[in-house]
């Protein structure tokens, strides 16, 4: 990443200007429009972190990166799903390609706020993979469940909650969730009938009153 080098070598390697404060490093990169150079600076590794004012400015100017539509969709596609930093993962949360976001949504370094935020994305892949990612709470867990347009892939996953998925998951929450399910009128007939061999009597009897 530019920022392990000294300015000199940044210049050289075309990734800064010598004497280049951040801000105005910030500023270059988010408005650049050379997608080789954004490329570039989206899949070179991080300085190491012991060298805390090289690591805080690289994961600064990838930010930058991150946020230029410039940046080819596949190098912010890569950014999504390895990054592990809030402020890069929140510019991506924003991105307008849906590939991108689902990316944000499926990884397991987002805050749980995040996470909870994209399963309300108007993208259905960006919601199934909010809502299957173990790091969104189990307040947005069950919104997905009782949400009627959740689709039927996403609600099975959710029916298996504290059962084959997650089955540490704290008891209670787990089993409003598979309820929340069985009563859903996009539960497809498949998982309501598993729903109805359910531990917990009255998921399986929601899931009987089905039908």
């Amino acid at each position: 990443m530019l920022v392990a080098m000294s300015d000199s070598e940044n210049g050289q390697r075309g990734q800064g200007h010598p004497g280049e404060v951040l801000t105005v490093s910030y500023e270059r990169l988010r408005h650049s429009e050379d997608a080789a150079e954004l490329s570039r600076l989206a899949r070179q590794p991080l300085p190491d972190r012991a060298d805390q004012a090289a690591f805080s400015r690289a994961t600064a100017l990838l930010e930058a990166v991150a946020g230029n539509l410039h940046t080819p969709v596949e190098d912010r596609v890569f950014l999504a799903e390895t990054m592990p930093f809030p402020n890069i993962l929140v510019k991506l949360s924003q991105d307008p390609d849906p590939q991108v976001r689902r990316a944000v949504a499926a990884n397991k370094d987002d805050k749980n706020w995040l996470a909870g935020l994209l399963t309300k994305d108007s993208d259905g892949g960006v919601r199934a993979a909010a809502l299957t990612n173990p790091m969104t709470s189990w307040k947005m867990r069950l919104e997905g469940a009782q949400n009627g347009d959740t689709d039927p892939e996403t609600l099975d996953f959710l029916a298996q909650l504290g059962i084959s998925v997650e089955p540490d998951a704290p008891g209670v929450l787990a089993t409003m969730v598979r309820r929340a399910v069985a009563v859903n009128p996009s539960t497809a007939a498949g998982t309501i009938e598993r729903l109805k061999s359910d531990p917990e009597a009255h998921v399986a009897k929601a899931a009987a009153s089905r039908g």
